[in-house]
């Protein structure tokens, strides 16, 4: 059986894994601080701003996912990651700093960019160093760092935060130290990691498969050998030409449009905006709201943000164990069916009034079942289907979706839930789940244990017969 340097893999994905990292960690943190920054900027009775201070992270995510697109096509894989790391230091400080709601909202933005191109480079990168038969849970690692970055973030915010007595005004939490302060620590706290995961983006080599598409394969083969050895660097050096017409073709986005990708790119932004529509993010983004609307406080509400967070790393790593046992389409499969029973159960809760710990256990139940399927299967699945000669433009089509879909169900969760209630909402979102289960069950190969090569031709050559 060949073997790899498993230690020089794992160390040069986990340092592509910290844009993953930080994504989580910046994608949360402002759920913890939300009820402290509104009172600040006084816009705790206009729900447009409120939303807007929600969601407007999400216009940096498709306008950076759209760009990783451009750059990672011309640039490699590597320096889009230091652009991104830049980008979460930037916005992290000046985020923490603002003092008007405008410069807040600007900052979110730039934070929102660097999150775009983190969450199309990192998982890409990884799949293209990573050897076939161990790449699921490599590419779930970014995952992994993605759903600590979560919990980062909850436990922060839960340890910064002063307990806020129940029923407190918005006058009351404007002038505390929560108010003032506190939230800037929240968004302060990024800056850290985020330094580190500029410098050591320094540290990891190009993309072999990137550098073999620009013609560079003398600085590719030295990376594929330290990855597996001289024998698995020529062989595979050979399957990546292979699905090259012309190794120094430019590629750029107009090479979607061509009929034999028409597939595979529906079938990659179907799965990106499943992954949000499934409804998932709403928990996260919303949970004072759902957590309010079944009873809890301010403090017992972060308190419980922290107990889904730890449920949320422990079964992403039962997902990277299971990855490449039990392949990507039993577990899609999986996390559908879960999600639409437990939605129809918590939407019953709501219902029927129920209030406390029975929510909770649902949504706990919720998090766990998309965690091991749908958060990091996604990922891996699409690091994986797009062809050699189109991956970084399409990734990006791909993530654009993604956030636009997630921009989508982020600013409408809270009208649905103003006009329908939690109960119907949480029910739409199950129907979107089964339609996701029969549409997997139909549609989606199996790409476990497969080169990118391997799954590139069988895609391609099923389906444009």
């Amino acid at each position: 059986m060949q073997k790899f340097n498993n230690a020089y893999i794992l160390g040069i994905s986990l340092v592509s894994a910290m844009g993953g990292l930080l994504f989580g960690y910046d994608w949360v943190v402002i759920g913890g601080a939300k009820p402290f920054y509104e009172s600040f900027f006084e816009i705790t009775s206009s729900a447009g701003l409120q939303a807007w201070a929600m969601s407007c992270a999400l216009i940096g995510c498709i306008i950076g996912a759209v760009f990783s697109g451009v750059i990672s096509e011309r640039f490699g894989r590597k320096w889009p990651l230091t652009l991104s790391a830049f980008l979460f230091t930037i916005a992290s400080i000046g985020t923490g700093s603002a003092f008007s709601y405008t410069t807040f909202v600007i900052f979110r933005i730039i934070g929102g960019v660097g999150i775009g191109i983190a969450s199309a480079i990192s998982p890409m990168y990884i799949a293209e160093v990573a050897p076939a038969r161990m790449r699921g849970r490599f590419v779930a690692l970014n995952q992994m760092t993605l759903v600590i970055g979560i919990l980062a973030a909850q436990v922060i915010n839960f340890l910064i935060a002063d307990k806020v007595p129940a029923g407190a005004s918005s006058v009351f939490i404007q002038h505390s130290w929560n108010g003032q302060m506190g939230w800037r620590w929240m968004f302060f706290a990024c800056s850290i990691p985020a330094i580190i995961f500029f410098l050591l983006t320094f540290t990891v080599p190009e993309s072999p498969r990137w550098l073999l598409k620009a013609g560079k394969s003398d600085k590719a083969f030295p990376t594929l050998s330290k990855i597996g050895g001289e024998e698995y660097a020529r062989k595979e050096i050979v399957n990546i030409r292979s699905t090259f017409n012309d190794i120094n073709e430019k590629v750029d986005f107009k090479a979607l449009l061509h009929p034999g990708y028409r597939f595979v790119l529906l079938l990659g932004v179907f799965l990106a905006v499943f992954q949000q529509w499934c409804g998932i993010n709403t928990v996260f983004n919303y949970a004072e709201e759902i957590f309010s609307a079944a009873g809890y406080g301010v403090s017992d509400t972060l308190f419980n943000i922290v107990i889904t967070g730890s449920v949320n790393l422990v079964f992403t790593l039962l997902a990277m164990f299971t990855v490449d046992k039990l392949g990507r389409k039993k577990l899609m499969l999986l996390g559908s069916i879960g999600l639409a029973l437990t939605y129809i159960l918590l939407g019953g809760a709501f219902w029927f009034h129920l209030k406390g710990i029975a929510v909770l256990t649902f949504v706990v139940i919720a998090i766990a079942i998309y965690a091991m399927s749908l958060a990091p299967i996604v990922w891996v699945i699409l690091s994986e289907i797009f062809p050699n000669r189109i991956r970084g433009a399409a990734m990006a089509l791909a993530t654009f979706a993604l956030w636009i879909a997630c921009f989508i169900l982020t600013y409408t969760f809270p009208l649905l839930n103003k006009s329908l209630g939690a109960a119907p909402t949480f029910w739409i979102y199950a129907l979107i789940c089964l339609f996701g289960f029969f549409f997997i069950l139909l549609k989606l190969p199996e790409t476990k244990g497969k080169t990118l090569e391997s799954i590139e031709k069988e895609i391609t050559e099923s389906k444009n017969k």
